[in-house]
């Protein structure tokens, strides 16, 4: 039987000072002044409408995302988060993380957001070299982002994370390194470091860079993930890595199948209907202009996630994570029967992908190689 997991709250903010030619993120280069009350205003109503999807849950982790929030000011932060206290329960201890970039024009804005009740900041670093930082099409300098982090100590931000690229524009292993090893230096709580790929709909995917060859890919993949463990920065996560205790939250949320509303211009939300059985994604209008105008209704769709979707739906999620998840969560979180998927794990136990370890769905060292094999089995 379905059994309501935890409930997340993603809000999107699409504003940035210019478009990165490889973001496929719904976000939009600012023109002119930021409509911040306007908008605002229009993300609390939008969470008015979301309200009856929290079925009586608190809110455990807030997740504001972009674009980049931090331009937004700390004074229209404060008013977002106290707007959202007064609409839902918020959980004693709820994780309420914030990207930000390192530009000096934001970093002078951290306390401020701090004050505001973000007590955990998402820092877009990309990289510390300014050649390769350039050509993401990167706004802030290595040493801005030095100055930033510094910045967050100096605050007493003790719980932030550190956004870092590799397999960049013409990348050799010892730069893809030294960019980690800068990373640790700074003692960040979390780092997500991950692949850039080129996506459709991008300036790299109209004009493709010379991306590094598959082995120095993998060099830099295998070399770093030791760099990484070596200094005490475990991974649990597919592109995450985090000292002891400072896992994100949220993000687990996700990929442990949680819920989670979805406010803002194109955002997405995920909710499991326990009166219905049913799951159900719906996704908001993405325009900025679109959103903010009343006349429109916010939901731009909503769309029923199909039994026959779900155990790739869920392993998808799950088993991005080093330690998968427990089994039972299959049924209480997709109402389905452990009978629906015994032939697909019986295979990727037997090809080595999957574990064999009854409690818990968990991928093999192999299986996180060959994640997309694995998954192709929940097909």
């Amino acid at each position: 039987m379905l059994q309501l997991p935890p409930l997340s709250l993603y809000i999107h903010i699409p504003w940035c000072v210019r478009k990165c030619p490889y973001c496929d993120f719904n976000s939009h280069a600012v023109r002119g002044e930021l409509p911040e009350q306007e908008y605002v205003a229009r993300l609390l109503e939008d969470l008015e409408q979301e309200q009856v999807a929290a079925q009586g849950r608190e809110i455990t982790s807030i997740f504001i995302g972009g674009g980049t929030p931090s331009l937004f000011s700390e004074q229209a932060i404060d008013q977002l988060l106290c707007g959202i206290a007064r609409r839902v329960t918020l959980a004693d201890d709820c994780e309420v993380t914030m990207e930000a970039n390192p530009g000096t024009f934001e970093a002078e804005r951290f306390a401020g957001f701090r004050q505001a009740g973000v007590n955990r900041l998402s820092v877009g670093i990309q990289s510390f070299d300014d050649d390769k930082l350039q050509r993401l099409g990167r706004i802030h300098s290595s040493r801005d982002a030095i100055a930033a982090v510094e910045k967050l100590h100096q605050l007493g931000f003790d719980n932030f994370n550190l956004d870092l690229m590799h397999g960049l524009p013409e990348q050799t292993l010892q730069q893809g390194l030294a960019d980690l090893r800068q990373a640790i230096a700074l003692q960040p709580a979390h780092i997500s470091w991950y692949q850039l790929t080129i996506e459709p709909n991008t300036e790299y995917y109209s004009r493709p860079p010379q991306l590094p060859e598959d082995e120095a890919l993998w060099a830099i993949q295998e070399e770093g993930h030791e760099l990484l463990q070596a200094a005490g920065y475990g991974q649990y996560e597919t592109s995450a890595y985090a000292q002891a205790g400072r896992r994100a939250r949220h993000n687990l949320n996700y990929w442990q199948f949680g819920d989670y509303l979805g406010i803002g211009a194109g955002a997405h939300g995920k909710v499991s209907w326990q009166a219905t059985g049913q799951i159900v994604r719906r996704w908001k209008t993405r325009m900025p202009q679109h959103y903010l105008d009343r006349s429109r209704l916010l939901v731009a769709g909503e769309q029923q996630v199909e039994a026959d979707e779900l155990p790739f739906e869920f392993m998808m999620n799950a088993l991005r994570l080093v330690d998968g998840v427990p089994s039972a969560w299959f049924e209480q979180r997709t109402g389905l029967t452990k009978a629906r998927i015994d032939d697909a794990v019986r295979l990727g136990q037997d090809r080595g992908l999957l574990d064999r370890n009854e409690d818990a769905f968990r991928p093999t060292a192999l299986g996180q190689r060959y994640l997309n094999d694995l998954l192709e089995l929940f097909l």
